[in-house]
């Protein structure tokens, strides 16, 4: 090998490397913070729009004339009408988190889209001579109905939702009355049921510990699940615990006395309901089945007597 080639080969490499060395130190230095907000803003700007395309097309129209309407309508309504319905919202589990502006919105568009209903319905009923006046009222009627229907709904979701964490209860409690015999403490025993269970009491739980973990007091947090659910067996059954941590009463036991009373419950409630079952079948058996029963047993019989009668009459002379 010549000498040189080892000299050749060391210099383009020292000259490659220079050449490097002045590119990177000629190029304008780019601020990482300020290429990132960027591309944040770039990426920020399509995902918006993105979600904006992706919500449903009632949500998008709908949703703004809803929020403009209940604006204007949580200024009339009375503080107390505010209340109440912010109660019945968290009954209801504040079903898709709307808050008592968006629930006011609802009811005013189901108001004028039962206005607009009920008018277009006796608008075609007036053809055939219906007087002005009563379509005007029937008008004011469907404002009515649209206004109160949503109403009827939340109520069939608090009755729902108080029904499923009654039947919830007796299960989660047993859940809890195992963990704490197990050594966990109570705070741990309601986690392991967050864990391992789910529904509206769940999601309650889950909340009360989450208020904890923030600083809240273990009563305070279990106080406000009353307010939010008001069922009777829960709230006997947070009572008994409250209590029992102020009295420094052990909560094992307190946790086995409501396990087993919670179990009586749940049989006498069952024992009620096989109770009602006969009365609740009457009106089935009556209205259904009898006359079935009725047309199968006598048809035959009444036609028969009718062939007899019609022959004995076309004997006569």
């Amino acid at each position: 090998m010549p000498p040189f080639i080892p000299i050749l080969v060391a210099a383009a490499a020292a000259g490659a490397i220079l050449l490097i060395a002045f590119g990177l130190a000629g190029s304008s230095p780019v601020d990482p913070v300020q290429a990132r907000l960027t591309q944040l803003g770039t990426m920020q700007a399509k995902n918006l729009e993105e979600l904006e395309l992706q919500a449903p097309f009632l949500e998008r129209t709908l949703r703004p004339i809803a929020a403009t309407l209940s604006g204007r309508m949580s200024r009339v309504a009375s503080s107390s009408f505010q209340e109440r319905t912010e109660k019945r919202l968290a009954l209801a589990g504040n079903p898709g988190n709307l808050r008592v502006a968006d629930w006011l919105g609802i009811k005013v568009v189901a108001a004028i889209v039962g206005a607009l209903l009920f008018g277009f319905l006796f608008l075609i009923i007036g053809v055939l001579g219906l007087p002005f006046i009563l379509r005007i009222l029937m008008i004011g009627i469907g404002l009515l109905f649209g206004y109160t229907i949503p109403e009827f709904w939340l109520g069939g979701r608090v009755k729902k939702r108080q029904h499923l964490i009654l039947l919830q209860i007796p299960d989660a409690l047993d859940l809890l009355t195992i963990s704490v015999r197990a050594g966990l403490g109570f705070d741990a025993a309601l986690g392991k049921i967050v864990e391992k269970m789910e529904g509206p009491l769940v999601d309650e739980f889950r909340r009360a510990l989450a208020e904890v973990r923030v600083g809240k007091a273990r009563r305070e947090a279990l106080r406000d699940i009353v307010p939010r659910t008001e069922v009777p067996p829960l709230t006997n059954f947070l009572g008994a615990i409250i209590q029992a941590e102020q009295l420094g009463v052990s909560i094992s036991k307190v946790l086995q006395v409501q396990s087993e009373q919670l179990r009586i419950e749940r049989r006498q409630r069952a024992e009620e309901q096989a109770a009602k079952a006969p009365i609740k079948m009457l009106f089935p058996l009556v209205g259904c089945i009898f006359p079935s029963l009725f047309i199968v047993i006598l048809g035959p019989a009444i036609i028969l007597i009718m062939q007899n009668l019609t022959a004995t009459s076309g004997n006569s002379p």
